[in-house]
Order: C-alpha cells, then sequence, then structure tokens
C-alpha cells in the first residue's frame, strides 16, 4: 500500500487531485516518459513478431500493458485508482462516436457490394482511368470529393474503397493507392469549411474560420503538388503489362455477369454524397447510405440476393431477402465469380469486420486517458517548453506535440484540442497572430493522425481501405509533407503573421 498510496484510499468517494503549487514536488521526466518508451518497444515487437497481422490482438495488448504501468504509475503518485478508472472509461467514451461510425460503414460497405454500388464504381472507372495517371488522379478525386462533403472517412469509405479495387485488378500497388487517397481526402477535409476539424482549429485558438483557411493554404497548396509531381513520376514508370486490357476487359465481363450494372446502383453513392454536402452529420448519412442500399438492392439486385441468402432455394423469396440484408449488414458479402482475386475484392463489410478496429481504438484510448489524468502527458509536454526560444522552435514544438498526442491519445480532436489549449497563450505573448496556431494544429494534428496505426483514424483507414496503416504511410505524401513544411515556414518566418498585423488578411512575411 505504501508504494501505490493511491490504492490505500478509499474507492467509493474518491477526492479530486491538489492544484499545483510552487512547493510541490515535480514528476520526474524519466517517470513521466516510462510508459510512453515501453509502448514503443512493446509495440515494436509486436509489428517485429507478427508483421501485418500485429494490429489484430498484439498491438492491442500492448496499449493495454502501457496502459496498467502508467496507472501504476499514477498510483504511486497518490492517484486513486477510481480517477484512473474513470479516466479510461472517459477515454473509451470520446471514442465510442468513432466506433458508431465504424459500425456504421462496416454495414454500409457490405450494403454496397450487395446492391452494386462499389462494383458500379469499380466497373466504369475501370473505363476511365488510365493506369499511367491512376496514382494523380485517385489524389485528385478524393480531394474533390473530400472537399464538398468536409469528410476524410466518408471520402476513404466510399470513393476510396473503390479506388482500391480498380488499382487492384489494374495491378497497381495498393499501398501507393491507399497513400493517394488519404492524402487527397485529407487535403479535401482540412481545407473544407464543412469540416469538423477546420470548424475546431479556428475555435481552439480564436481565430476567422476563412481566415484560417486561406492561411494553411500556403502549407497544403505545396504538400499537395509535390505529391502530385511525384505520384505522376510513379504512374510514368507503371509497367503496361501490370495492366493488361484483356485482364481489365475480363473484370469487367465478370462484374456485368454478377451484377446489373446501371444508374440505379449508384444512387446509394449520389445520396450519402448530398447528406454529406448538407452537413448531416456522418454517422446518420452513412446509415442512411446503408439502407439506401439494401433497398437498391432488392429492386435492382433480386436474383443476387437470394442466391447470397438461400442458394439452395428453400425460404420463401421474402424470407430469403431479409436474411440476405441482416447477413450483409451484420457480417458482410461474399460472391464466387469464379476468378478468386475478384471474390476476395467484392466480398467484404459487415459490422463484424470493424469489431477488431474498434478494439484497437478502445485499448488506445485507455492509454490517452491515464497518461492524461496521471500528469504525465502533461509533464513531458512541460519539458518540451523548456526548449523554445524563437518562432521555429514553438511551431517545431506544436508540430511535435500533435503528432505526440496523435500516437499517445490515438485522437485527432485531442492532438487539436490540447496544444491549441497548452500553446495559445505562448502564441499571443510572442506577438504571433491566432492563425500561426490554428494552421499549425491542423498541418500537425490532423494529417499525422492517419499514420498511426492505433490512432482512430488509423486503424479506420486501415480497416476501410484494407491496407495496413504501416504499408501506406510512406504513401501519403501530403499528410508526411504538411508538418515539414510547417516546421520549414516557422524557422524561415515565411508567411508567420504577427499579431499586430492580423487584419484577417493574406499572410505576409513577418
Amino acid at each position: 500500500m505504501l508504494l501505490f498510496p493511491g490504492l490505500s484510499a478509499t474507492d467509493n468517494n474518491p477526492k479530486p487531485l491538489p492544484e499545483k503549487n510552487e512547493q510541490e514536488v515535480p514528476i520526474p521526466l524519466w517517470l513521466a516518459l516510462l510508459p510512453l518508451v515501453l509502448l514503443i518497444s512493446m509495440l515494436a515487437l509486436s509489428v517485429g513478431l507478427f508483421g501485418d497481422n500485429s494490429s489484430y490482438g498484439p498491438n492491442q495488448i500492448a496499449l493495454l500493458l502501457a496502459a496498467g504501468i502508467a496507472g501504476l504509475v499514477g498510483l504511486r503518485l497518490g492517484i486513486y485508482w477510481k480517477d484512473i478508472e474513470h479516466a479510461m472509461v472517459e477515454g473509451i467514451t470520446l471514442a465510442l462516436r468513432a466506433c458508431l461510425i465504424l459500425l456504421a460503414v462496416g454495414s454500409l460497405i457490405g450494403s454496397w457490394m450487395l446492391a452494386g454500388t462499389a462494383p458500379a464504381v469499380i466497373y466504369f472507372g475501370l473505363g476511365i482511368l488510365d493506369p499511367a495517371w491512376f496514382y494523380p488522379a485517385a489524389l485528385l478525386i478524393c480531394a474533390l470529393v473530400s472537399l464538398s462533403i468536409g469528410s476524410s472517412w466518408t471520402t476513404a469509405g466510399t470513393v476510396g474503397l473503390a479506388l482500391i479495387g480498380i488499382a487492384q485488378i489494374m495491378g497497381l500497388s495498393l499501398p501507393a493507392t491507399a497513400g493517394a487517397v488519404i492524402s487527397g481526402a485529407y487535403f479535401g477535409d482540412k481545407m473544407s469549411p464543412l469540416s469538423d476539424t477546420t470548424n475546431l482549429s479556428p475555435a481552439m485558438v480564436g481565430a476567422d474560420l476563412f481566415v484560417h483557411i486561406r492561411h494553411m493554404a500556403w502549407t497544403t497548396g505545396p504538400s499537395v503538388l509535390i505529391a502530385l509531381a511525384i505520384f505522376s513520376v510513379m504512374g510514368l514508370n507503371v509497367d503496361a503489362g501490370q495492366a493488361p486490357a484483356g485482364e481489365i476487359n475480363a473484370a469487367r465481363d465478370l462484374l456485368a455477369e454478377n451484377y446489373s450494372i446501371g444508374i440505379p446502383a449508384l444512387l446509394p453513392l449520389v445520396l450519402l454524397l448530398t447528406l454529406a454536402m448538407r452537413k448531416v452529420p456522418a454517422f446518420p448519412s452513412i446509415s442512411i447510405g446503408a439502407l439506401a442500399g439494401c433497398v437498391v438492392a432488392l429492386i435492382w439486385q433480386p436474383d443476387l440476393v437470394r442466391d447470397f441468402a438461400d442458394p439452395e432455394g428453400s425460404l420463401p423469396a421474402w424470407a430469403a431477402s431479409v436474411k440476405a440484408l441482416f447477413m450483409a449488414l451484420a457480417d458482410g458479402f461474399q460472391i464466387e465469380t469464379g476468378d478468386a482475386a475478384l471474390d476476395e475484392l467484392l466480398s467484404r463489410g459487415g459490422m463484424s469486420s470493424m469489431l477488431n478496429t474498434i478494439w484497437l481504438i478502445m485499448s488506445a484510448m485507455c492509454f490517452g486517458g491515464v497518461m492524461e489524468r496521471t500528469g504525465l502527458l502533461q509533464r513531458i509536454v512541460d519539458a518540451l517548453m523548456k526548449g523554445v526560444r524563437g518562432t521555429g522552435s514553438l511551431i517545431t514544438t506544436t508540430v511535435l506535440t500533435c503528432i505526440g498526442m496523435n500516437v499517445i491519445a490515438a485522437d485527432q480532436y485531442i492532438a487539436i484540442v490540447l496544444p491549441g489549449r497548452m500553446y495559445r497563450i505562448e502564441f499571443e505573448r510572442r506577438g504571433l497572430a491566432p492563425q500561426n496556431l490554428s494552421r499549425t494544429l491542423e498541418d500537425a494534428g490532423t494529417m499525422t493522425s492517419a499514420l498511426v496505426p492505433w490512432n482512430t483514424c488509423g486503424a479506420f483507414m486501415a480497416a476501410t481501405l484494407g491496407v495496413p496503416t504501416l504499408a501506406y504511410l510512406p504513401y501519403a505524401f501530403v499528410n508526411l509533407l504538411n508538418p515539414v513544411i510547417a516546421i520549414f515556414y516557422g524557422i524561415t518566418g515565411f508567411t508567420i503573421v504577427p499579431l499586430q498585423e492580423d487584419r484577417g488578411t493574406e499572410p505576409a512575411r513577418a
């Protein structure tokens, strides 16, 4: 009990921690870093032992063990167990919205495969997209869709998923395609006034929304242009033999044989994009899109629906239809076309396919919640602030803090909110306009969230696109370049707006 005084306190009436004062002994930095260092070591061991399968259990165990270690440190510091337990529950609560969306996306994928929505997009895409320009085209398509609806998740789960299917049939790199999809999706999400993070960042620091968006163009614009140039060079080096016209035509023929390809199959996609553009929240939008897929499947693909649920024909038609919808929504769609690669592409979805990802998110949020409640996270940030001297080091520290929050707290909203609260006064004290901070929060907090396997965004993208996070990470050029450009601008002073010059206009050189 003396080793962990937090356990000696009553669990029934936990008391809040006292306010910090000058006489209070600070937490040793090594102690604050201990859970993080052990987590990174365990995750590295997990990836080394299990490879791509590390996210199917081993990473979750590593995160929960690290949360336990952080909890022991908290108990040693005198924090009550009830407080630590409450922090874990609160952390999971923060992620419930993401978990609900994941379940909805799983059901949407299953119903859209049954309705022929995703196959129709793949069918038409195979007839239009050129393999040589596929990667930059994927980036631009996802950027335009995400910009119009303000959601990287919806873009990846619909258009992005179809682009992955097209790339698989064409014989192109799936990690590179996922990188192009995520690059475009996050560009649009970041620059769209409809995006929640784009509204959250300026709100946290007191900047105007459209001043914030214009200011982000200076870092995001070059990132996209460089990414397009890299993807264009990659596309020009694609071996034409990878995607022979005969194989593409054969895949289109198989799709046409097994599905009724036509405009009605695309209606769920049109409906979903319309709802998103009208700013209907993600969870009801995706759920309605999944239900629309069920309706289209019953009307437009009746034979496929019956064969899926009742291949022996032993059930009445209405019973087979209901069974098929439940199967697609819960466990996903399965099909046998005679082509193993195409079967693997089309057989997916269902809420059950997202359960492992939800497990990963819950484990990560437990760790983040304990690190924040015990004060270990704040101690690490305080140590970072000691090295801040000029504008360049302040922006560099902010970028590193946002990235660290994405790693530790596993949530992009926390990676925006906490650094925004912590550095707002410091930016103002140094005479820097608030849009400098709001831009940096997005350059690092929003953009790197999809690059962490256990972050809600990284887990979502990996589960939805079917490509492991560490596999697509080297190709998510926009997400990788944005923080680097932000740091470069901070060091050089380019586009850094002084507080006295903040008039809601375009940034000028400081």
